[in-house]
C-alpha cells in the first residue's frame, strides 16, 4: 500500500437504494446493517442522504436515519451527505443536529447541500422552488449562527447552541465558492470528471478563508469505487446503478436497482444504451491492484484528505465484499 493511500481517510455514503422486488423498509435496514459492518472494517465516516419522492431511494429523512445508524454503531462517525438546506429552516436543522450530537457526542457530522427537489411536484410539496438554492450561503450562515449563539433574535437553538458539530459543504456548482468563503470542509464529486473536479478544488483552496470550523482547506472527493476478484466482476457491480441512471435520463424517474443479469438481457434503445454505457465509463473499478493504482492517481491529482465512496448495486453481498477489498487496500 502506498503511503499516500495510507495517509488518507476513507468513508462511505449510502443512499439507501431500493432494489426490485424488495420494500423500501429493507433498504433502510440494509443501510443500518452496512454501517455496522463498515465500522468493523475501519472506515472513518458513514453518511446517509436526502431524496424526496424518488422510487429508487428510501432515504428521505437523513437525520432520522443517522440517529438509527449512530444507535447501532459505537465508533464510526455518522452524518449526512447531505441535508439539503434549501428544503428546511436553518433553526430546525440546527435543533436536529443538536439532538444528534447530544445523544452521540463527538461522532456526528453535518453534511449540507444546496439542491432542491428533483421534480416540480416535489418542489411544490416541499414549498420550495429552484431559486431557493440561491439563498444557500445566507441559510448556511444562519445555521452556523444557531450553534455559535449569534442569532440576532432572542431565540436560542436548544440543544444546539454551544455544541460543535463539524459542517461540510457538498460542492455542487457554486458550493465550492460558498465552502471557501465560509471556511468549511468541502465534499466534491464525481471521480469521472477529474478535470472539473480539479478546477473546483483549486478555486476552493485559492479562496479559502480560515474559520473556527476549519483553519485550513479540507477536501473530500466522492464517487463510485468497486473492487472485486476480476475486472469483469467489478464492472458488473456498476451495471444496476448505470441502468437506473440511464432510465432516469430517458423516462424522468429514478427506479429501484435491478439485478445485473436483467439489465444485460435488456433490449435498449439507442438513447438508453448511450446513457448506460456512459454510466459505466470512467468509474474506479477493478481488482485490488487496479483500484489502488487509480486511487493513488486521484489523490496525487487532487491532494484530497479523504475519499467518500458512494457505490450502489443490487447484490448486497457483492457490495460488502467490495468494501472489504477496499478496506484491505486502504488499511494495508
Amino acid at each position: 500500500m502506498s503511503s499516500l493511500i495510507a495517509g488518507t481517510r476513507f468513508s462511505v455514503l449510502d443512499r439507501s437504494r431500493t432494489r426490485e422486488g424488495h420494500p423500501p423498509a429493507e433498504a433502510l435496514r440494509d443501510t443500518v446493517r452496512l454501517a455496522g459492518a463498515l465500522e468493523e472494517l475501519g472506515y472513518h465516516r458513514f453518511w446517509v442522504s436526502e431524496h424526496h419522492g424518488v422510487p429508487g431511494v428510501a432515504g428521505s429523512a437523513p437525520t432520522v436515519l443517522a440517529a438509527a445508524v449512530a444507535a447501532a454503531t459505537d465508533r464510526i462517525r455518522v452524518g449526512t451527505g447531505g441535508v439539503m438546506l434549501p428544503n428546511h429552516q436553518p433553526l430546525v436543522v440546527a435543533e436536529q443536529f443538536g439532538v444528534l450530537e447530544s445523544l452521540f457526542p463527538g461522532r456526528i457530522d453535518m453534511g449540507l447541500g444546496r439542491s432542491v427537489g428533483f421534480t416540480d411536484g416535489v418542489r411544490k410539496a416541499l414549498g420550495r422552488d429552484k431559486d431557493v438554492a440561491d439563498d444557500f450561503a445566507a441559510q448556511l450562515d444562519e445555521l452556523l449562527g444557531w450553534f455559535r449563539g449569534t442569532s440576532p433574535t432572542r431565540v436560542h437553538a436548544r440543544p444546539a447552541e454551544g455544541l460543535s458539530v463539524p459542517p461540510f459543504v457538498l460542492a455542487m456548482g457554486e458550493g465550492a465558492a460558498v465552502a471557501a468563503r465560509a471556511g468549511l470542509p468541502m465534499v466534491i464529486g464525481d471521480l469521472r470528471d477529474r478535470e472539473r473536479m480539479r478546477r473546483g478544488i483549486d478555486r476552493y483552496r485559492t479562496h479559502f478563508r480560515p474559520s473556527p470550523w476549519a483553519r485550513e482547506p479540507y477536501v473530500v472527493v466522492s464517487g463510485t469505487v468497486a473492487v472485486a476478484a476480476t475486472p469483469e466482476e467489478a464492472r458488473r457491480l456498476l451495471i444496476p446503478e448505470a441502468w437506473s441512471m440511464a432510465y432516469s435520463r430517458t423516462h424522468g424517474t429514478f427506479p429501484p436497482l435491478p439485478p445485473a443479469g436483467q439489465v444485460e438481457a435488456r433490449v435498449m434503445t439507442a438513447k438508453e444504451r448511450g446513457f448506460y454505457e456512459s454510466g459505466l465509463t470512467g468509474q474506479i473499478a477493478g481488482t485490488e491492484e487496479q483500484v489502488a493504482h487509480e486511487l493513488e492517481t486521484v489523490l496525487k491529482e487532487t491532494g484530497a484528505q479523504e475519499v467518500l465512496v458512494t457505490t450502489s448495486t443490487y447484490d448486497r453481498e457483492a457490495l460488502l465484499d467490495s468494501y472489504r477489498r477496499l478496506a484491505s487496500i486502504t488499511s494495508g
